[in-house]
């Protein structure tokens, strides 16, 4: 289960082409000059279960999924439920925003166990006065566009190359 605030389809603001976007509510980082801090609560969300996310996820075809929020690290075991089923379920490539830093969250069993079925991480907390328009998919400098499963093979950091934000052709799954 995992209290949720909004699923946008179709949008374009939370990674390349078309994505289903799961706006979670709930995070404990509070950032000044959050563009979203009614999901900083995670009593304004509803809950919603797998199946219920689901079938809003592949009724779109085409669509690729976000986890947004509020922070779906919060929510971790519900997020990894829910990734797990679109792994198993679809072809779709998974981003994940989070306020938490990749080296943080790689040390955590239940943060990491999401993780492992990601495919980019948008991490680090928004921070006001590194705010910069120009970003792709980010809203301050200090957020980092990460190829999650490349940093895991390679126990370090790797950003996203260039060439896979060009469209999602590159970003599609070739495993189940």
């Amino acid at each position: 289960m995992i209290s949720v605030l909004d699923i946008v389809e179709d949008t374009m603001v939370d990674g390349p082409g078309f994505r289903t976007s799961v706006y979670c509510a709930g995070c404990p980082n509070a950032c000044p000059g959050c563009h979203n801090p009614q999901s900083w609560d995670i009593r304004n969300g509803t809950t919603m279960s797998t199946a219920d996310i689901m079938r809003v996820i592949t009724a779109d075809p085409f669509a690729n999924v976000t986890f947004s929020g509020g922070d779906p690290m919060f929510q971790a075991e519900g997020f990894t439920e829910l990734a797990r089923a679109i792994r198993r379920e679809t072809h779709k490539t998974i981003w994940c925003f989070t306020g938490f830093t990749f080296e943080y969250l790689v040390r955590q069993k239940t943060q990491r166990a999401l993780l492992e079925l990601l495919d980019v991480l948008v991490d680090g907390p928004f921070i006001k006065s590194l705010r910069d328009e120009s970003l792709v998919f980010r809203g301050s400098s200090n957020q980092r566009l990460i190829d999650v499963q490349a940093s895991l093979r390679g126990g370090k950091v790797i950003h996203l190359s260039p060439t896979r934000l060009q469209g999602e052709g590159s970003y599609l799954r070739t495993t189940a």
